[in-house]
């Protein structure tokens, strides 16, 4: 087992006093020969919050986001270890979302070793999940490779293949990190991003779903399918390796989800528990349904057949929906049925309000 590879320095991280390493590394490889071990050497620091604060965080996959002095994409790669200073600071281009990729895994690295010293059982866990890598992309490879192993698919081949798909295409990192901040923003249970990346299974569903999505692109369809199983087997979330899914998502509790080939999700799209977007009957080609971007889907909702969903829509909680939705509209019930009058809104996604404009019934779809 991989996790059991960190956990005999566990003791040592846990009581030593840790000095800064040169050239302000995250970690530090100590011991002899192949056997050396990484070992935390210092404590990030998280860069100012206000930095990449807003009331309201969207993202777009066509936006960056900028460093004021630089001029340079900040989210580029987060395996960099350079602590951030004012001139990393960010204005956001176009509807992106802020996730500072140096800020996200800095406030891991400070969450985890809080913790840690707050309670001593978790420090080899914390150590082996977060404290022994450099960075995003490695800790999301250990965790999901741990999470995803069994007896005949081992755990360090899973670590390697994400490692690999996360080294060829920078994008599914991206994708994690506005996904990371798409929860911390809308989740009122969620306080720290340790607890999005080791415990939050919708969004290690949606990370696993996106290597799985870059093999079946490869044309590597039994690999995807395989992977695919062992999400449906682990997490109870069957998103399909054909479909696309945009940035900026929570799958929010996530049990139950089912999502089919043709189904397209669009970006800062949030999904509650039990939803399905299903096709119907045994047609070939394009029959899931498309999301359109900002709608919120509420829990236990069941979408079939090749209809869109409107941009900035909501569907209540428990409704069938069979045709299509309008933008800025709300739907309720079975078959779902228009309610109340369209409203421009600014994504209902991002502020996870399912109620409102439900007060009365003026037109059905």
């Amino acid at each position: 087992m991989i996790l059991s590879s960190a956990v005999t320095s566990a003791t040592a991280f846990s009581t030593a006093k840790p000095k800064p390493s040169p050239g302000g590394d995250c970690c530090r490889r100590t011991g002899g020969g192949q056997g050396g071990m990484l070992r935390r050497s210092h404590v990030c620091r998280a860069a100012a919050k206000d930095s990449v604060s807003a009331p309201k965080r969207a993202w777009s996959a066509e936006s960056k986001l900028i460093g004021k002095s630089t001029g340079q994409d900040v989210l580029s790669s987060s395996s960099s270890n350079e602590e951030a200073t004012p001139s990393n600071s960010v204005v956001v281009v176009g509807e992106s979302c802020p996730a500072n990729a140096h800020f996200i895994w800095q406030s891991l690295c400070a969450e985890a070793k809080a913790e840690a010293d707050e309670e001593p059982a978790l420090a080899s866990y914390l150590f082996s999940t977060i404290l022994a890598h450099r960075s995003l992309e490695d800790a999301l490879a250990f965790v999901l490779a741990n999470k995803l192993r069994s007896n005949v698919l081992l755990d360090s081949q899973l670590l390697e293949m994400f490692s690999a798909q996360y080294r060829r295409d920078k994008s599914i990192v991206k994708s994690a990190q506005a996904d990371m901040q798409a929860v911390m923003d809308r989740d009122p249970a969620c306080e720290k991003y340790l607890q999005i990346l080791l415990f939050f299974k919708g969004f290690q569903a949606i990370q696993a779903y996106r290597v799985a999505a870059a093999l079946w692109r490869q044309d590597r369809k039994p690999l995807a399918l395989l992977l695919q199983s062992r999400i449906s087997e682990v997490f109870h979330v069957d998103v399909h390796p054909g479909a696309t899914l945009g940035v900026g998502l929570m799958f929010d509790h996530a049990t139950g989800v089912v999502i089919g080939e043709t189904a397209v999700v669009g970006d800062n799209v949030s999904l509650l528990h039990g939803v399905t977007l299903g096709g119907t009957g045994t047609k070939e080609g394009d029959r899931h349904p498309k999301i359109g971007a900002g709608v919120v889907i509420g829990a236990g909702v069941t979408v079939l057949g090749n209809i869109t969903i409107g941009e900035n829509s909501k569907i209540g909680a428990g409704s069938v929906v069979l045709r299509e939705i309008p933008p800025n509209c709300t739907a309720v019930g079975i078959p779902a049925r228009l309610v109340g009058r369209p409203k421009p809104e600014l994504m209902p996604s991002l502020s996870m309000d399912q109620v409102s404009g439900l007060s009365d019934y003026t037109y059905n779809i």
